[in-house]
């Protein structure tokens, strides 16, 4: 018997973890044919989200836990519940059910026909078509930038093939996303198109920080391109500002009495080059952060306890 193994990471969701093991359950009871696990990967939770989850698992040995020593953030999380894993199929979805439980099936029918990978790809949001736009331009700025094609509008929501999952696994740890690994390991997912729905439940801890913090942190570990518009930027500001030093020296010249260039265009041109070289300090400063990361030997999580784990 074939086995599917859902991770769900969590952090304060109190409000929606009850549902969602229930919905999860109720899907995969539909698929007799498959044993299946559910990983709850919970990032220190401050509410009742963990007293929640005892509970469940309790009742139920197919939940699994992991319960994290601190907040690790919504990547190193599922990474490390990744390595946890046991089925010939694995699946990731958000605890708030954006992420429709329904779409199990789905994946596993398209998996069972031979897709190694099968992404949910979403073509509208009910969270703000605001949202969803901004979410559209940074798809196209990465589409524009990185080095290998990547896929638009594509989250954790994935199932992977235990074939894959070990290729992922043995890599988890050079700082790419994990749709942005997929696309750079080759293969090509199948995807499903869905309109995401609103959060069940609660507040987002995915604050605009955050979201700014994960948009440039895909946009460094997927494409050099920045790093090179930064030497075009420096070649055309050097050269412009010396042919129009040059203007300015001859102009001096002919008209020696009579034209006065004052103080402003070096105002203007020292704020402007001090500020060109402040944002290209600091493009070169999170290309150093993510070499940084690489190179420091840091699990990804210190796990506080394990439970309905076998030993």
């Amino acid at each position: 018997m074939k086995k599917i193994s859902i991770i769900i990471p969590c952090f304060n969701e109190e409000a929606n973890v009850l549902a969602m093991s229930k919905a999860i359950v109720t899907e995969m009871e539909k698929l007799p044919q498959y044993d299946y696990e559910i990983i709850f990967a919970d990032n220190d939770s401050k509410d009742n989200t963990q007293k929640i989850l005892r509970d469940i698992a309790e009742k139920n040995k197919k939940i699994k836990l992991i319960f994290n020593n601190r907040n690790y953030g919504p990547s190193r999380s599922p990474r490390n519940a990744f390595r946890h894993a046991t089925g010939d199929a694995i699946i990731g979805m958000a605890c708030d059910f954006q992420d429709p439980p329904e779409m199990i099936k789905t994946y596993i029918k398209h998996w069972e026909e031979g897709n190694l990978i099968v992404f949910g790809q979403k073509i509208g949001s009910k969270e703000g078509r605001f949202k969803y736009f901004l979410r559209s331009i940074y798809y196209r700025i990465i589409e524009l930038f990185s080095d290998i094609p990547q896929q638009k509008h594509i989250s954790g929501h994935a199932l992977v093939d235990r074939k894959v999952a070990d290729q992922v696994m043995s890599l988890l740890g050079d700082g790419k996303p994990f749709r942005n690994l997929i696309a750079e390991l080759g293969y090509v997912p199948k995807l499903v198109p869905y309109i995401q729905p609103e959060r069940a439940g609660g507040k987002s801890s995915y604050n605009i920080i955050k979201h700014f913090d994960f948009a440039l942190s895909s946009l460094i570990v997927t494409s050099t391109v920045p790093l090179r518009i930064s030497i075009i930027c420096g070649i055309i500001i050097s050269c412009s500002s010396f042919t129009i030093g040059i203007i300015y020296f001859i102009y001096k010249l002919i008209y020696f009495s009579t034209y006065s260039a004052g103080i402003a265009p070096l105002v203007i041109g020292l704020f402007f080059l001090g500020g060109i070289q402040i944002l290209f300090i600091g493009l070169l400063g999170e290309y150093v952060g993510v070499i940084f990361k690489l190179v420091s030997k840091v699990p990804p999580v210190i796990e506080k306890e394990l439970i309905n784990f076998d030993e």
